[in-house]
């Protein structure tokens, strides 16, 4: 089990193929597992850096608060630990949030950006915290009922149909809803995890900002997602100085799940460009 033993946090790690490097950031309550559609594709064309964040899945939980600052620290420190000079960054939802304070810190560091159902400021967070709380306890004791009644805060209702009526079955040949159910059940978050990344990322409000991002930007967002309104990733496209932006369909907060294939076509053509 690869573990990066950082200065003072230690983050599980896993590194898929070759090439330029990219980094992908999970949102708020995932693990790195939740990739599963895009670094088995991805890895084909780039070396692919996945890893939990610090109180989530495999990855050290700490038992006192910490800042937003820190999470951008632990990338930095992930980024020299694995002799990474420079690579490309995609962030969803809060990972989104660690991306971009990330870059006006590091920007030197950063290649490319790809921003997935993300958001300027991390005030929404607390809504949904104690949700997260109660299927994370739900799903001890029952695991297929919690990641179901997750999936309609994550997932369009049609990409939910086919999940449940073949569980076992993938789809887009990628995952299936028994690899989703997995990745929900392992992540081990305790409430007090909750609590303190809810903290972190709190703290994220960069409005005035944005316009200092400079670097080549691609923001993801799907139409139905109800965490991340697309009219918030349009006015972040407005600010931000180098960016494009692609609405999707039938998609929701997980859109690089709902519309794999898609998402993995544009941020192929996007990094390769």
């Amino acid at each position: 089990m690869p573990i990066a033993n950082l200065k003072d946090v230690k983050l599980y790690y896993e590194i898929h193929g070759e090439g330029y490097p990219i980094i992908l950031l999970h949102g708020y309550g995932a693990t790195s597992k939740i990739w599963i559609a895009q670094y088995k594709v991805l890895s084909k064309f780039f070396k692919i850096i996945i890893y939990d964040q610090r109180c989530s899945g495999i990855s050290e939980h700490s038992d006192k608060d910490f800042t937003l600052d820190t999470l951008v620290d632990d990338l930095r420190d992930l980024i020299r630990f694995l002799n990474i000079d420079k690579a490309h960054l995609i962030g969803q939802s809060m990972g989104g949030f660690v991306s971009q304070n990330f870059i006006l810190k590091y920007p030197q560091i950063i290649n490319k950006l790809v921003l997935i159902g993300t958001n300027y400021k991390g005030s929404g967070l607390s809504i949904f915290k104690n949700t997260l709380k109660e299927l994370s306890e739900l799903a001890k004791t029952n695991k297929q009922q919690a990641f179901w009644k997750y999936a309609k805060f994550m997932h369009h209702r049609e990409v939910i149909k086919q999940l449940k009526a073949e569980p076992k079955k993938k789809v887009y040949d990628l995952f299936s809803a028994e690899d989703l159910i997995e990745e929900f059940k392992d992540n081990q978050m305790t409430s007090d995890d909750f609590d303190r990344l809810e903290k972190a990322g709190s703290m994220h409000n960069i409005l005035d900002r944005l316009h200092e991002i400079n670097n080549p930007t691609l923001i993801i967002a799907g139409f139905n997602d109800k965490l991340s309104p697309r009219l918030v990733l349009d006015e972040m496209n407005e600010i931000l100085s180098n960016s494009k932006m692609e609405i999707i369909e039938n998609a929701g907060h997980h859109v690089f799940l709902d519309q794999a294939p898609y998402v993995n076509e544009l941020i192929i053509n996007f990094l390769k460009k």
